[in-house]
């Protein structure tokens, strides 16, 4: 389903479905009246409907999640083709997962219905909704039936209207990390609906940097065949990956496509053994093929649409760097050791930046940017990024070309800008 269909429904159909389902909870209250008794929550569900990377950013919430009511007790809520970073956390139980299939309005209707039925049947209590402003995820938390439901509500701001669903209603910190965010909605179960906005305590310092991915030796063995395969010769050296195509949610990420073009010959040109590859999804196979043939090197290969998300992360193991428009990717590469560049321009790495200590943001300071955020459901009226647009490409090479020496003085290069080095294993 298209964004844009999304953001329709989300305005046209949402906003009266929270205003009526708001009506039908203040009539309910007058007959039974909200308590403020705070109990151990038993089952709790996650709704996070979209974007991968920032269930990355999740991951400590989640796990904070299972030490208050124990892994077989807590689940999750997603689009069917975003369920694959879940399976790669291992942070909850597969068969914990439900999936909405986002294939048409028939399908999705009918997945509804059959989740909310299941969820239900579970007895889940108490339900975190994640997706912040997002009218479509506060009606599902509210159809669960769950007596706990967290999640923001805008109170004084005069931000998109969702009604009054939740339970507990948190204030939206936009100075707060997204990862510090989602750890304060779990934090929110114990806390006293009465006592709004919530939550009215110190965010704790959590290492919400996510878990290490650890690919097994036939993993990694058997996405360097598939590399080797692609670009017809036995790769060797350096291997640089550029993931040049966000994703259609949000175009405004993208840096220009000629200017992929261009860093992928300055690495070229100054070390000829190297690798690069191109990644992206399925869906952004022809571009990246495209790409691949404007570079006009044999050294440069394609992989977007032919790996899993699973083999994408083990070959990010055998990469030594990466640069990113700011999507998934960067997020899914900060669970492992290679240096990753992301670029950043619409929205700004304060909040959204993926985090630990391999990834490193680039952005543009322009008055206007950051545009796109929570508030605006992340859709901004630009149809002009020249935040990403005046990205110097000799810039961002100059800051590849630094990480690569680090990695090369701490003898886990392949090669450097300039002649071979050994790789380390």
């Amino acid at each position: 389903m298209k964004p844009q269909t999304i953001r329709r429904l989300d305005r046209w159909v949402g906003i009266p479905a929270c205003l009526l389902l708001s009506g039908l909870r203040a009539a309910g209250r007058l007959f039974r009246p909200q308590s403020t008794r705070t109990s151990r929550p038993r089952k709790i569900l996650f709704i996070k409907m979209i974007e991968q990377g920032a269930t990355v950013l999740a991951y400590r919430a989640l796990a904070r999640a299972v030490e208050l009511a124990g892994r077989e007790n807590v689940y999750f809520w997603v689009f069917e083709e975003n369920r694959p970073i879940l399976d790669i956390l291992n942070v909850i139980p597969a068969q914990n997962v439900f999936s909405l299939r986002a294939k048409g309005i028939g399908t999705l209707a009918v997945d509804l219905l059959r989740n909310l039925w299941r969820i239900r049947r579970l007895g889940i209590d108490a339900v975190v909704d994640m997706e912040f402003f997002s009218r479509a995820s506060a009606i599902f938390a509210f159809l669960t039936g769950a007596r706990t439901r967290v999640g923001m509500h805008r109170f004084t701001t005069e931000g998109p209207y969702r009604g009054d669903l939740m339970t507990h209603r948190v204030q939206y910190n936009a100075y707060l990390h997204t990862a510090a965010t989602y750890y304060a909605l779990v934090e929110a179960l114990a806390a006293d609906p009465n006592d709004q906005p919530l939550l009215k305590r110190v965010v704790p310092s959590a290492n919400f940097v996510p878990p290490r991915f650890q690919p097994t030796p036939a993993e990694r063995e058997e996405v360097r065949s598939l590399l080797e395969e692609r670009a017809g010769r036995r790769v060797e050296g350096l291997i640089v990956l550029l993931n040049p195509n966000a994703s259609d949610l949000l175009p405004l990420r993208k840096w220009p496509t000629e200017c992929y073009v261009e860093l992928a010959q300055m690495i070229l040109r100054d070390d000829p053994q190297a690798t690069v590859v191109i990644t992206g999804a399925p869906s952004e196979r022809a571009a990246a093929e495209k790409v691949v043939e404007a570079i006009g090197s044999p050294c440069a290969v394609c992989l977007a649409g032919h790996t899993t998300l699973r083999q994408l992360l083990a070959l990010y193991t055998l990469a030594d760097a990466m640069v990113t428009n700011d999507s998934g990717p960067g997020h899914f590469s900060s669970m492992t050791d290679m240096d990753t560049i992301v670029l950043f321009g619409p929205e700004t790495p304060a909040l959204f930046g993926p985090l630990g200590p391999h990834t490193h943001p680039v952005r543009a300071p322009l008055a206007c940017s950051p545009c796109v955020n929570v508030m605006n459901h992340r859709f901004s009226p630009c149809t002009n990024n020249v935040c990403m647009q005046q990205m110097n490409v000799a810039e961002v090479y100059g800051k590849l070309t630094e990480l690569l020496r680090q990695r090369e003085e701490r003898g886990l290069l392949a090669a450097a800008p300039g002649g071979a080095v050994q790789r380390a294993n």
